[in-house]
Parts: structure tokens; C-alpha cells; sequence
């Protein structure tokens, strides 16, 4: 099927399903007839993901600064739009990434990084790929907190105390609130086919998927 590209962003804390709910929208776009591109943020280049293991997993014993961090994810960013995402757009693929800029934002912010200094680094980087639609997968993070010790994940981020979960959660939904356009909030706790239901009927209402 012929068509303009699309670009899909998922986001949420640690453990919401974004990897089970990418999956199941990758089969469901796939079987309408589009080219489906799936991709991350940090990595889906090379080069890109050479920065993600720097930027998640640092030589023991060493720590990025909150303003390094964000300009490491923005320079895996850069790469990542020149040499993936904004290729598979041009052809009229659909591109679904698991988190873009507003996990920067959201993370980054509240380690310190003013969000002044967020978006002027991220209006260079993005410039106008913006995603057509942000799907935020949410739920309290105690909630969610057996699915991330059975994904066995351990990152600067995993190892965060609740608080800081919580607050990643706030930011994610503020994000939500003042750009209600592009983002929409759903359910993490839904079961997998109720959480793709819902997904698949907001693209369908905010993009004409069908």
C-alpha cells in the first residue's frame, strides 16, 4: 500500500509493555498493507547504539552528568533520524519507535537538565520529524514493579529508587496534558490484546490507518 510515511512514538516508564504492544502493532500495520520500520531510542543505527551502551551502561565506577547524558541521547538521536528514520518516512514506511525525544525530556529533566536547555538541544536535533501520534503507555510504577524484576534489566535507569519512577511518570503525563494533539495516554495494565485494541483504535481515529 502506497501512502505517506508515518511516525509512531511509544513511551512510558520501566516495564509498561512497549516491546509487547510494538510487536503486535507491527503484525496489525503489517497485515493492512504497510511497510512497518521498528526501531529504539537509544540505537537503531550503528553508531547509534554504539551510544547507547555508553550512555546505559558506563565503565564501572563512572557516572555521566545529567547534561552529558542528554547530549549523548541526542547525538545517538541525529544519527539515528539521518541515517533511519527520516529514509524510511521518505519511502512511505510507517516507523515505530519504543521512546524519542520525550523520554529526554521526561528522564533527563528530572535528573537536573533545565527543559529550556532540553528543547533547545532537541529543536536542533528533531527539527521537524516530529511523530505523527505518541502512544504514553501508563501505570503506577509499584504496579509495574514484578514486570521489571522478571525483565532482569539493569541500567542507570532501572536502579532508580520509586520516587524517581513516580516522577518520570508525572513528567510523561504532563507531556501528554500539554500536547494532547499528538499524545495519547493508555492503560499499561490492560491485558496485551485490550492494550493493542486500544492502540490500533487510536490510530485508526487519529490517523486514518485503516
Amino acid at each position: 500500500m502506497n501512502g505517506p510515511g508515518r511516525f509512531i512514538t511509544l513511551e512510558g516508564g520501566e516495564g509498561t509493555g512497549k516491546s509487547t504492544l510494538i510487536a503486535g502493532l507491527q503484525d496489525a500495520l503489517a497485515a493492512r498493507g504497510h511497510e512497518v520500520v521498528v526501531t529504539r531510542e537509544p540505537g537503531g543505527t550503528p553508531l547509534a547504539e554504539a551510544v547507547r551502551n555508553l550512555a546505559l551502561h558506563p565503565p564501572e565506577g563512572e557516572t555521566w552528568s545529567p547534561l552529558a547524558h542528554a547530549l549523548l541521547m541526542n547525538t545517538s538521536r541525529e544519527d539515528h533520524l539521518r541515517n533511519l528514520i527520516r529514509p524510511a518516512l521518505a519511502r512511505g514506511a510507517w516507523v515505530i519507535c519504543d521512546r524519542f525525544a520525550d523520554s529526554t525530556r521526561a528522564y533527563q529533566s528530572i535528573d537536573g537538565v533545565s527543559l529550556a536547555q532540553l528543547m533547545s538541544i532537541e529543536a536542533m536535533v528533531v527539527g521537524d520529524t516530529r511523530p505523527d501520534l505518541t502512544l504514553i503507555l501508563d501505570a503506577a510504577p509499584d504496579a509495574l514493579a514484578e514486570r521489571r524484576r522478571q525483565r532482569n534489566v539493569s541500567d542507570v535507569f532501572e536502579q532508580k529508587e520509586a520516587a524517581f519512577h513516580e516522577r518520570v511518570r508525572a513528567a510523561f503525563l504532563e507531556i501528554a496534558e500539554n500536547e494532547p494533539h499528538r499524545c495519547a495516554v493508555i492503560d499499561a495494565l490492560g491485558s496485551p490484546e485490550t492494550v493493542l485494541g486500544a492502540a490500533l483504535a487510536t490510530i485508526d481515529d487519529r490517523m486514518e490507518a485503516s
